[in-house]
């Protein structure tokens, strides 16, 4: 085995190549290897953008999904009802503006994270997602009443943006 490789060795040795012949073989390198090279790096930052972002859409919605749990948890603020909850103790007053606040906060990061006004297709469906979770906790009259207080403090662009959502579900 030692000696076929030798012999190998020993050829690629004793080939003598011509100034044109390198400058052609460099020419080849240079027209396929470099555009070749640079479609592999653009493509391979493109999936890894990709995963990146399927990654915060991941985290946000296992983050809403922990969101509503704590939603569930409180039966008695009837949270899921798009009227306002009558008669309510100072202490489930407190509980809903807390839970209120939870979810401003969570739609402020959703925005921040993944809306734009230039989207891909793919990016296009993930907001649309959170756009109608805002929809959904917009058409809660008290929610829409208390959202000027709750939106103290936010990006501006985010409390132009749900302020319109909720002037829409009225």
């Amino acid at each position: 085995m030692a000696a076929l490789f030798g012999g190998i060795w020993r050829w690629v040795y004793n080939i003598h190549m011509s100034t044109e012949t390198w400058e052609l073989l460099s020419y080849v390198v240079t027209v396929i290897g470099l555009p070749m090279a640079i479609f592999v790096f653009v493509y391979e930052k493109t999936r890894e953008r990709n995963a990146a972002e399927q990654e915060m859409y991941r985290r946000l919605s296992d983050n809403y999904q922990e969101f509503l749990e704590t939603a569930l948890d409180n039966p008695d603020l009837k949270l899921f009802s798009h009227d306002p909850t009558p008669d309510l103790t100072d202490a489930q007053h407190e509980r809903m503006l807390i839970i209120f606040s939870m979810a401003v906060s969570l739609f402020e990061r959703a925005y921040l994270i993944l809306y734009d006004e230039d989207l891909s297709d793919d990016q296009q469906r993930r907001w649309r997602s959170w756009d109608d979770y805002m929809r959904e906790w917009c058409q809660r009259e008290d929610f829409r009443e208390h959202l000027p207080d709750l939106l103290v403090g936010e990006d501006p662009n985010f409390v132009t943006y749900i302020m319109g959502l909720a002037e829409a579900t009225r």
